[in-house]
């Protein structure tokens, strides 16, 4: 897939001619089954019209420019993700505009004839409450009544799951929650983390649970707290487990709070300092909890341990 990165006024035209595109718009924060139903008509138009298929999103977060956001905003899919996910979808281009106080001050109209039919567009495909312009005053009837003839326009209606719109909005409530089996389902695939494996206390080696403490990549949206049945990848090799998200209560003071991501792989016994891994979270199995001492927390993991090779041997078994 070619990543073109585009800038509003400096940068608005790619270094090559790109030919006839089928565009898919929105920020696709995520990119949940909503944003892969745009995303697949954009791809199947381009078949249709003998276009290369193309993506424009945007950076960073409208809400960070628009909003006077201070704070980190945290993504679902950190943009590299995003890119990889597209790709393995078979889309052949991905515009990533930044979105600067300069961008967001274009009209709808400015905005169509810069990002759209200077690009050569030949087809937009966005879902039916994408706005754009200065202050979203653009939609996808104006869209339609400005292409004038030049590109065609498709609206995706409301995608939803369980009578409710599956949105990032809707993601990131879940994700705070716990809820990472209904994630798994609005994202068609389960939620996954990168990072990189840290020194940590080291104290459940001790109690014969070793664990691999991760420092996820800044930016990363981490599930609330609790302890889950995850699947690492390190080395390319992926493996089973069961995680905690939290302070641990157990052994820290509550007024230090430190939060910490530790994952005890299944069937491991190797030093991994320093590796590269991601984590996919697959089913939440209990809340974080203060244990009166180390038996008592030795065989609740015990416990936490055989309900995640349940749940894997289970998943396993399903058809597809």
């Amino acid at each position: 897939m070619k990543i073109i990165h585009l800038n509003y006024p400096n940068h608005i035209k790619p270094s090559e001619e790109l030919g006839p595109i089928s565009l898919a718009l929105g920020f696709f924060d995520g990119v949940h089954k909503g944003h892969q139903r745009v995303i697949r008509e954009a791809i199947d138009r381009a078949s249709m019209l003998d276009a290369r298929s193309a993506v424009m999103t945007f950076d960073p977060h409208p809400s960070l420019v628009l909003g006077g956001r201070k704070e980190e905003v945290f993504y679902i899919t950190p943009v590299q993700e995003k890119m990889d996910i597209l790709e393995e979808m078979g889309v052949e281009v991905c515009f990533i505009v930044r979105f600067t106080s300069d961008f967001a001050q274009l009209t709808p109209e400015q905005f169509i004839q810069h990002f759209i039919k200077d690009l050569g567009v030949v087809h937009v495909t966005a879902g039916f409450d994408y706005s754009f312009g200065c202050k979203g005053q653009g939609n996808m009837e104006l869209m339609e009544e400005k292409s004038e003839g030049s590109f065609g326009v498709t609206v995706i209606p409301k995608q939803e799951d369980g009578e409710e719109k599956i949105s990032s909005t809707r993601i990131r409530s879940l994700l705070k929650t716990g809820e990472v089996g209904t994630v798994c389902r609005l994202l068609g695939r389960p939620f996954r983390i990168s990072g990189t494996v840290v020194n940590g206390d080291k104290r459940g080696r001790t109690i014969g649970f070793p664990t691999a403490n991760v420092e996820p990549e800044i930016g990363t949206f981490v599930p609330g707290r609790g302890v889950y049945a995850v699947r690492i990848q390190v080395q390319e090799q992926q493996y089973d487990g069961v995680c905690n998200i939290g302070y641990k209560p157990t052994f820290n003071n509550p007024d230090e709070k430190v939060l910490s991501i530790e994952v005890h792989i299944l069937d491991f016994d190797k030093s991994i300092y320093g590796e590269k891994v991601d984590v996919e979270w697959h089913a939440r199995i209990r809340d974080e909890q203060k244990f009166s001492g180390i038996d008592e927390l030795k065989a609740q993991i015990q416990r936490d341990k055989e309900q995640a090779i349940g749940f894997f041997k289970a998943e396993n078994q399903q058809p597809g």
